[in-house]
């Protein structure tokens, strides 16, 4: 993959170790506050209205063999009707932009995953923001340029925090300093799959990014950009004459080879 070379996620975690614990510890400072509109929930619970999807090798739109499903008030990512996952990584696209806000929602990892999905993607899935918009992507792209919260279940009986930071196509900035490694090792829980759990993310007004799990600060960090290293992310610059940085965006539910849940939905504006 040119983009977003999920391969090093295999390694991330010893690239990136070093980071875990730092974004929260420089910003002990009171957060600041903020005007904040109301609540108000982006997906109904009966059906997809409001989301696209977009499935590599796909047109946008085309929901390929049901791959997102709402049952019993949740979008599922579902592969019930797959033989192969064969690298067809997908996401669902909410339809409006979005620039400074608290997004909330609760996850499930199901199991058990696509038998070819690739080994780093078991139990892993994400919400990505900060996207481009889905109908820029490319028919064989696999990730939209964006940043994703990582979302990791268990595997194995070592620690796998969820809660992570990955940049397809982007950077970001711990105290002023690029993150170097493609994701961020959060200091998040180690989550068992089927258990419901709090995802909350702020997008601020000055561009700094709040990740949350179950209420509690794992990742803090700031300045999104497009990076112009990254192929799919060139011509985006180019499009805005030059300018790296990201100030709205799309966000999306991430399917990446195993099944997952989400459930109440909810955005708040901020000012």
């Amino acid at each position: 993959m040119t983009l977003h070379s999920k391969a090093s996620k295999a390694g991330f975690v010893g690239a990136a170790v070093l980071l875990a614990g730092l974004p929260l510890a420089a910003h002990s400072q009171s957060a600041p506050h903020f005007e904040a509109g109301k609540w108000r929930s982006i997906f109904n619970g009966r059906s997809l209205e409001g989301w696209t999807p977009k499935i590599a090798g796909h047109p946008l739109g085309e929901n390929y063999r049901d791959t997102f499903i709402v049952k019993d008030g949740a979008i599922r990512v579902s592969y019930a009707g797959y033989d192969r996952f064969n690298a067809q990584f997908g996401h669902l696209i909410y339809r409006t932009p979005l620039k400074a806000y608290r997004l909330r929602l609760r996850y499930r990892m199901l199991d058990p995953g696509v038998p070819d999905a690739p080994k780093w993607a078991r139990s892993n899935s994400g919400v990505m923001f900060f996207g481009q918009a889905p109908e820029a992507m490319t028919l064989a792209q696999q990730f939209p340029v964006s940043i994703e919260f990582q979302i990791l279940g268990k595997d194995g009986d070592g620690p796998r925090p969820t809660g992570s930071v990955c940049t397809p196509g982007t950077n970001i900035y711990f105290d002023g300093v690029m993150a170097k490694p493609h994701c961020t090792v959060s200091n998040g829980p180690t989550i068992p799959n089927g258990t419901w759990t709090r995802l909350e993310l702020e997008v601020r007004p000055n561009g700094d990014v709040v990740q949350r799990i179950n209420n509690v600060d794992v990742l803090h960090y700031g300045r999104p950009e497009l990076d112009p290293r990254e192929p799919d992310a060139q011509p985006l610059i180019a499009q805005r004459g030059g300018q790296l940085a990201l100030t709205e965006g799309y966000i999306s539910l991430q399917s990446e080879g195993h099944p997952i849940e989400f459930k109440n939905i909810e955005v708040q504006e901020l000012r």
